[in-house]
């Protein structure tokens, strides 16, 4: 594999793969940066933001580059929603698609991305706030959308770390 290629809205995704970078000494560059130090056509490792289910930036990502992993960094749980996002995403079966949990602060997002948010944190509040029995997951969704979260870990990375040492 040639590089580590990243996109990120808040800073989670590129967190992760500066610390996946650490642990498979490959060189990491933000997707803009990436067309011009990573030749068309090389094996990358992909990470990218979740909105709607969906991986940011996979497709044309996807257009340029031969994508050997994909990492999608949302606010569930490590593990979490990989066949939807998949699916939703277009990701091939043959590629693995590990889920991360990110941090959540809606003040670091940007434009319509900040007001969609904003509206979705309101909605979600108020339907699990006036629930009289929520899930642990439910639960873990409320406390994360009333006070934020901050998720990015290193161990959450276990599994991606695993496979790259066996395609190795």
């Amino acid at each position: 594999m040639k590089a580590i290629i990243y996109t990120t809205n808040t800073g989670s995704a590129e967190q992760y793969a500066k610390m996946l970078a650490e642990e498979t000494e490959l060189p990491v560059f933000s997707m803009k940066k990436a067309k011009s130090k990573v030749e068309e056509g090389s094996e990358v490792i992909y990470i990218g933001w979740i909105m709607a289910a969906q991986v940011k930036g996979y497709k044309n990502v996807a257009k340029k580059y031969k994508i050997r992993a994909v990492c999608a960094v949302g606010m569930e749980r490590t593990g979490t929603r990989t066949e939807e996002i998949r699916e939703k995403t277009c990701v091939p079966a043959e590629v693995p698609l590990f889920t991360l949990q990110g941090n959540f602060n809606v003040k670091k997002l940007h434009g319509l991305y900040r007001l969609m948010m904003n509206m979705m944190v309101k909605m979600v509040t108020k339907q699990l706030g006036a629930k009289a029995e929520r899930t642990q997951q439910e639960n873990e969704m409320l406390e994360i959308m009333l006070h934020g979260s901050e998720n990015v870990r290193k161990e959450n990375l276990a599994e991606v770390i695993s496979w790259y040492k066996k395609v190795q």
